[in-house]
């Protein structure tokens, strides 16, 4: 067992620290939000992710878990402290570094024994020498500081899951000791453990996230072109995926990817080419394509609809994936900023992230508290996120509720032959539309 500290609890830094506790450390969670801090100290999660409250409690109760607010006591007598700080992206899509600034500065002023250093926050190439060279520079104690790359590979929404199943851990060391201690510390997730060098452990987070949005934003183009010829993308991903060499995760058409990783860090990984004399042409194409891919349903329903002005237009999901809160670079905030601009009367639900699209999406947007209440009298329907209650529905619900049963799905949540027997009129991405209960083919 090893004494640790975990700089930061967002998803990342809260997720990494209770698992830990659950495998049989003692980890001390720091954040400077004293009322954050209060509630976790209570067990309960400031983020929704499934089974996160359960595991948190478990590890309080057995004494291996705890939150503070003071570095000094967070920091005290720790053999590892793991730094899980935002890393958000600045105008210029390079990675904003002044969380880590702050947490090396803490370090440095507070740590009064020898310790290793970990890094789980999502940096640029060369930030963990960075690091290194800042803490040592403004240590006040005497002691050993050694660093260590060791990225996330969590996905929001199954976080939980993935901290004790995930495909690798990379350990990224200069130093052989310190990268035996953080490999040794993972032991008891039994998950196969990959050495390198730092500076690799960080480039393989960007490269990862990259390919990942890479794959989504091919097949959304590959969608687009099913579309104009009559091909079905579903059946067109199943048939490309069986192939082990490309695989069929990631291959999924719909309205674009969001979230904290996937826009960030493809930024950040297009910069940080550029800051060395690289043009990664293919990276900048996957985020223009990306941002078209957000506008999808909104040219679909301009194109059935003509003019939406004064048109109600129901939005079902807000969050950029099933279950989770999470708002960041979510489809529904262009998707809203479209249809608002075009003097639509838009209706929004969502199981769980009400509250915090209340900040993020403009004004103008009428929030509501279940699915029969966004449709009632909607003249169109926009499915962005697909959870698991809107892939559910009886269709029927929409043809009862609405004026007029028109969907825009941007997840092709519904076979269409189903959709076809409901008689609703059902526009998807990279299949077929459906009118007046007829599956319209390319002739």
């Amino acid at each position: 067992m090893k004494k640790i500290a975990v700089v930061g609890t967002g998803y990342v830094g809260l997720v990494t620290g209770v698992a830990l506790s659950d495998i049989g450390h003692d980890v001390t969670c720091i954040d400077i939000d004293e009322h954050k801090v209060k509630r976790m100290q209570e067990g309960k999660s400031p983020i929704y992710e499934p089974g996160l409250d359960e595991v948190m409690a478990r590890n309080i109760e057995a004494g291996r878990l705890h939150f503070t607010t003071s570095h000094e006591e967070g920091f005290n007598s720790k053999d590892v402290i793991y730094i899980a700080v935002g890393t958000p992206e600045k105008e210029d899509g390079t990675a904003d570094l002044r969380f880590i600034d702050q947490v090396t500065a803490d370090i440095a002023t507070h740590v009064s024994d020898d310790v290793i250093i970990v890094t789980k926050s999502t940096v640029p190439v060369g930030t963990n020498d960075y690091i290194l060279k800042k803490i040592r520079e403004r240590l006040i104690h005497k002691v050993t500081v050694n660093i260590v790359s060791n990225p996330e590979f969590l996905r929001e929404g199954s976080a939980v899951y993935d901290a004790f199943n995930g495909d690798r851990i990379v350990v990224g060391a200069d130093s052989k000791e310190a990268g035996d201690v953080i490999e040794d510390i993972n032991k008891p997730f039994g998950i196969q453990v990959y050495r390198t060098d730092v500076r690799s452990a960080e480039m393989i987070k960007y490269a990862s996230n990259a390919f990942l949005a890479t794959k989504i934003s091919f097949i959304n183009e590959i969608a687009n072109i099913c579309e104009k010829v009559g091909a079905n993308i579903e059946d067109v991903a199943t048939g490309m995926g069986m192939d082990d060499r490309i695989g069929s995760k990631f291959l999924n058409a719909g309205i674009g990817y969001g979230g904290s990783c996937f826009p960030k860090d493809t930024k950040a990984l297009a910069q940080i080419a550029a800051n060395n004399d690289h043009h990664f042409e293919l990276l900048e194409s996957v985020i223009r394509v990306n941002n078209q891919q957000h506008s999808s349903l909104t040219t679909k329903a301009k194109t059935v609809m003509g003019s939406l002005k004064g048109k109600k237009v129901a939005l079902l999901g807000l969050a950029f994936k099933p279950n989770t809160d999470d708002m960041r670079e979510s489809p529904a905030i262009a998707v809203s900023s479209e249809l608002l601009l075009a003097g639509a009367d838009v209706t929004a639900y969502d199981p769980i992230a009400m509250d915090n699209a209340k900040k993020v999406i403009p004004e103008g947007v009428t929030y509501v508290d279940s699915t029969e209440e966004a449709l009632a009298g909607a003249d169109a329907v926009f499915i962005i996120t697909d959870w698991p209650e809107f892939k559910e529905l009886d269709l029927s619900v929409f043809k009862e509720k609405m004026a007029t049963p028109l969907l825009f799905d941007g997840r092709n949540c519904y076979d269409l032959n189903t959709v076809a027997s409901a008689n609703i009129n059902y526009y998807s991405i990279g299949r077929s539309p459906v009118e007046n209960g007829d599956i319209k083919t390319i002739s």
